[in-house]
């Protein structure tokens, strides 16, 4: 007789939509579908998916969710996810559905100046439905900028479409002292007397016309149209933030920067620096990407701080207990870029890169944790625990190509009768390898229930890390699907392995956002 346990468990789960490839699927729920798409879309286009397609499905998937969960994915992407773009996006959207709550939660929201320029970039896209800002828009973009601090403002002057100037004229700030209507004055390019600009710009300007030779604390961009000395690139070097040294490295270099060995290691001694680490809002690829493009002449100290930093970046990987398993998405698919394809913009880390980033990541943090790299089936593969973190993501990427099969792992686990209390996949969940008919469950799902027959107790996380709203195992008690690459990603695995994460899974989480 047939296992009535099994067939039993496959009941409605038929799949009822189609992926990314075109085989069926699983649709998300509305607002689980938002989040995942919140916290891995960039608008960049994708291997299956181009970026208008991204903007108009969170556009359309932000009017079907209430005004309240909006607003928390929003402040979630930008928080915990570490998003730039989306969580302007989904303002945007809020802005006209709810104005009151879009005041409220603005602030959490625009965290900087950047930030600032995309949200009015977004109003003025006509992406949300207007083209211009409105009247509580723009008086909550007044609002910032009129209690931004001077070095607020002057890093918000970098960059253009739109520029800081343009904001200005747009929403009219109404200064509240002369310092900071001489300010604004200069930003758009009126006369402004310079003894009543901030003492940082007195600086620059000071610097810029050669009155002083002392090289002023602010951003590297406004300083590198100047022809600085290597000593005072060192100067520059030394008062950068953490993150502006991180994607400036090679420009430092080339600029003779590290020619002084004690500001080599004042900058070797900021980028091990794990609290200036999480200050910055970093993420691990991110340092993978700084590594993948480091300049041959950069001195070894620096490349091994970057190392050093990796390492302390997955420190706080829990360890989850058990028998772990994990599965990265090696297909040709994974590929692609994980921000898309961005013109000259286009980052060198790809999906794969971050697959076995993750899967390195958790194997140091539970040295006994199997890896089971993917595509159309199970790469052959052993990994050291003790290899550092970007060797191990090195040669799992390099298995990179081929289809995709996501029963593949979780097939080779059954045939050899092997145990597992949490399972992890990491890929874009564009499976379309073995495809069974629609309305049938995946073939994933029918591995998955098979491995559930001899661990009743095993979990499953899905971390998807492409925007394309669909997933090969349909969300249940014992399946968590979960988008995005942020540190925070490891504390919700933590929390669905132990059980103290249920029925609610991800989107519960994000709800329990406080506004």
């Amino acid at each position: 007789m047939a296992n009535r346990s099994v067939f039993a468990s496959l009941r409605g789960q038929q799949t009822n939509t189609r992926n990314a490839a075109g085989v069926p699927a699983y649709d998300l729920v509305p607002a689980h579908r938002l989040a995942q798409l919140a916290m891995t879309g960039t608008f960049g286009g994708g291997y299956y998916q181009d970026a208008q397609t991204q903007a108009r499905i969170l556009v359309e998937l932000a009017n079907t969710v209430s005004p309240d969960f909006l607003a928390r994915i929003a402040i979630y992407a930008r928080d915990k996810g570490h998003m730039k773009d989306t969580p302007a996006l989904l303002l945007a959207v809020l802005s006209r559905r709810d104005p009151v709550l879009f005041a409220h939660v603005f602030s959490k929201v625009v965290t900087s100046g950047r930030m600032l320029r995309t949200f009015v970039q977004v109003m003025r896209s006509g992406q949300t439905g207007r083209k211009s800002l409105g009247s509580r828009p723009k008086a909550m973009v007044r609002n910032w900028l009129d209690s931004a601090s001077d070095e607020q403002l002057l890093a918000a002057s970098i960059g253009n479409a739109p520029s800081l100037a343009d904001i200005i004229r747009m929403v009219h700030p109404r200064p509240g002292n002369l310092r900071r209507e001489a300010f604004y004055a200069w930003l758009i390019g009126r006369p402004a007397a310079i003894s009543a600009l901030p003492p940082i710009m007195q600086d620059l300007l000071a610097f810029r016309s050669g009155l002083s030779d002392q090289v002023p604390a602010v951003p590297f961009q406004l300083l590198s149209s100047l022809p600085l000395s290597s000593v005072q690139w060192g100067a520059v070097a030394r008062m950068a933030s953490w993150q502006t040294l991180r994607q400036g490295l090679n420009m430092l270099t080339r600029n003779g920067a590290f020619n002084d060995p004690d500001v080599v290691t004042y900058v070797a001694a900021v980028l091990r620096d794990h609290e200036r680490f999480r200050a910055a809002k970093a993420l691990p690829y991110q340092l993978l990407a700084t590594l993948k493009a480091l300049d041959p002449e950069m001195p070894l100290v620096l490349r091994e701080a970057l190392h050093d930093a990796m390492e302390r970046a997955v420190s706080n990987v829990p360890h989850f207990g058990g028998r772990v398993v994990i599965c990265p998405d090696v297909s040709k698919s994974m590929c692609s870029p994980v921000t898309g394809y961005r013109g000259s913009a286009t980052t060198a880390v790809k999906c794969i890169d971050v697959a076995a980033l993750v899967a390195a990541a958790i194997k140091r943090g539970n040295p006994t944790a199997r890896i089971l790299p993917f595509a159309m089936r199970v790469h052959d593969i052993v990994l050291e625990s003790r290899d550092t973190i970007l060797t191990n993501a090195r040669r799992l990427a390099e298995l990179g190509g081929g289809g995709t099969d996501c029963m593949a792992p979780l097939s080779w686990l059954n045939v050899r009768h092997e145990a597992a209390d949490l399972v992890v996949f990491v890929s874009d969940n564009a499976s379309w390898g073995n495809a069974w008919p629609d309305g049938t469950p995946t073939g994933m799902m029918r591995e998955w229930t098979k491995l559930k027959t001899r661990n009743p107790e095993a979990r499953l996380v899905c971390i998807d890390i492409q925007p394309y709203g669909t997933t090969q195992a349909a969300e249940q008690e014992d399946i968590l699907n979960i988008g995005g690459f942020s540190d925070a990603t490891f504390d919700q695995i933590a929390e669905f392995a132990s059980g103290r994460m249920e029925a609610t899974h991800w989107v519960g989480q994000i709800m329990a956002q406080p506004l």
